[in-house]
This record gives C-alpha cells, sequence and structure tokens, in this order.
C-alpha cells in the first residue's frame, strides 16, 4: 500500500513505518512543520520517501494518514482532483471544556479516527465519525537498565511553554529530594541546582543515558501518553508517575508507584534511590509488560488489519 502522512510525531512515526508498506512524507524546502521529510535523528527505513508537495498530484497513493486538522486543507490544495480514502490519527488528549470537547473530525462520513489511547477515545467527542484505538508499538530500544547512577530520569519537550501540563511546576519540589536528569526539546531553562538537562539529544543516546539513571519520573498532568515512558519501561526503569490519563493503564502496579499525592510520589523516588534491587525488581516487571502490551509486531498487526478495511471500505 503507498501511504501518504506528514511527518509529526517522530516517535510515533518511527513505529509506524516499520510495515510492509511504502510511506510517501511530503517535504518542503525550508523543511518546516508542514513538510518535514525524513527524520534526520531516527532510524526509518528505505521505504519512507520524501515527495516535493507539487508531485503529489501525480505520485501514486492508496491512502492518506492525517494527523492535524490543517493537513485536509493541504491535501485539497496540493492535490485537488485526487479523492482517497482517509484515516486521521488522534495524538492528543483533548483541550479546552475537556467533557464535551468536540473532535474537528467529529460528523463525518469520509474518514475514521483513529486515537491512540483509549482514554482519548473516551474523553474527545467525535459525534458519528468512526473511530477505533490503536495503542502505541515501539522499536525496542537497543539498551538495557542497568540503574548504577543515584539519579531520576525525566523526558519531556517544551516544559516550559508547556508549563502544568508537563507538570514542569513539580520539578523543584522533587529535585529537592532526589537529583533529576531532563532530557528533551527545549529543556535548558530548567538547569538548576539538583537539576541536570540534556537538550535535544539523539534517540539513540537519550535511551542510552536513561538506561544508567535509577528510575524514570513522569509528570505529565493531562497527555495521550507519552512514548519515553513506555520506552524507559522497555529498558527496564521502574517508573514514578502522575496517577492521570493512560498512565494507569500503562504502567501496572509491580512495575512502580503511580498516585496523584506528590508526597507520595516524592517518597517513592527517595525509596528507590536507597533501594537499587527493589528498583530493578521493579523495572523488570515493567519491562514484562511494555514489551508484551506495546510490541512492534502487535502495533503493526493493528495498523494493517485497520488500513485494510479502510480501503478495502473506499471500493
Amino acid at each position: 500500500m503507498n501511504i501518504l502522512l506528514w511527518h509529526v510525531h517522530g516517535s510515533w512515526t518511527t513505529a509506524f513505518v516499520q510495515g510492509k508498506h511504502r510511506y510517501l512524507v511530503p517535504v518542503t524546502a525550508e523543511r518546516g512543520p508542514w513538510g518535514r521529510g525524513r527524520a534526520r535523528t531516527y532510524p526509518w527505513p528505505d521505504s519512507v520517501e520524501e515527495v516535493p508537495y507539487e508531485r503529489l498530484s501525480t505520485s501514486d497513493i492508496d491512502l492518506v494518514l492525517l494527523q492535524r486538522p490543517e493537513e485536509l486543507t493541504l491535501l485539497a490544495a496540493w492535490a485537488p482532483a485526487v479523492h482517497l480514502p482517509k484515516v486521521y490519527v488522534e495524538h492528543n488528549t483533548p483541550k479546552g471544556d475537556v467533557p464535551g470537547t468536540r473532535h474537528p473530525m467529529a460528523d463525518r462520513d469520509d474518514l475514521t479516527v483513529v486515537h491512540v489511547t483509549h482514554f482519548n477515545e473516551l474523553f474527545w467527542d467525535c459525534g458519528g465519525t468512526r473511530t477505533a484505538v490503536i495503542e502505541h508499538g515501539i522499536v525496542e530500544p537497543a539498551v538495557r537498565y542497568s540503574g548504577e547512577l543515584d539519579r531520576l530520569a525525566v523526558v519531556t519537550n517544551e516544559p516550559v511553554r508547556r508549563g502544568r501540563v508537563t507538570g514542569t511546576d513539580l520539578i523543584p519540589r522533587f529535585a529537592a529530594a532526589v537529583p533529576l536528569d531532563v532530557f528533551g526539546m527545549g529543556v535548558a531553562a530548567l538547569a538548576a541546582e539538583r537539576v541536570a538537562v540534556f537538550d535535544d539529544p539523539p534517540q539513540a543516546a537519550m535511551h542510552a543515558e536513561l538506561a544508567r539513571r535509577r528510575a524514570y519520573l513522569h509528570l505529565c498532568r493531562w497527555t495521550s501518553l507519552g512514548l519515553s515512558l513506555i520506552e524507559a519501561m522497555t529498558i527496564g526503569l521502574p517508573v514514578v508517575a502522575l496517577a492521570t490519563t493512560e498512565a494507569v493503564e500503562a504502567v501496572p502496579r509491580a512495575a512502580g508507584v503511580l498516585s496523584t499525592r506528590v508526597d507520595t510520589l516524592v517518597d517513592a523516588a527517595l525509596w528507590l534511590l536507597e533501594s537499587p534491587e527493589e528498583a530493578r525488581r521493579l523495572g523488570a516487571a515493567g519491562r514484562s509488560a511494555a514489551v508484551r502490551r506495546y510490541g512492534l509486531d502487535r502495533f503493526l498487526a493493528d495498523w494493517d488489519s485497520l488500513l485494510e478495511d479502510v480501503l478495502c471500505a473506499s471500493r
């Protein structure tokens, strides 16, 4: 199948393009948000091909995978005569008046909305649009847990801009008790006493560093489900996390400590620093659960089944 999709979320796309299809990714000269082309820091296979936008209308495309509402407008402008089956992947939790938030693709009969978590499907109002859930899958990191550093790892992108959404305000409370290493895009401003920052490292290098930390700290209040959390579990890190959104389903009790009480989580972080064998035990349980639930084979098989259904229905 020839699938057109934009490069939006690098980690999710890295898993998606490991399948058996041909993946066409729009590219513009400036490689901005609407034409990034191939990833520079993720392992994408040769089956991912860059397509300049002026060639879209003449490209062989079987199905379009959308991830942002604006992509419908771009598709109409770049390939106005092409009418293709569409799937819209919803990566995010709703914003604003959450219990009543209408999805931008609500009440449509020309596409399917695929949520990446059951939490997303529960909270978005998609009206009469057909929906499905295909949970995340990841390319398994090459490194394994050692945990020799008495520090906790945090992975977050743009924490200053996103603020309370990513739990940025909670970092000083944890740093007062345990040393933290923060990885991700736009983290430089978080540098402080007991908080070291690693700004936008390559994925493989970040995984290697995560493996050396004692535990993984997940502070997102309102997010779909960070792939970095699943990656950390697959490496073998025990988890200390806010009991919010899909994290309560993704992290089994045997894999770490989840709570909505910050003091409980601070105590858990201290306990894991002082108990390396317990940390290793919890991390092993988390790795087993993550590999079973978020394995690449299951993820790709689920997507193949849905894509075939959508393509057959369009015919």
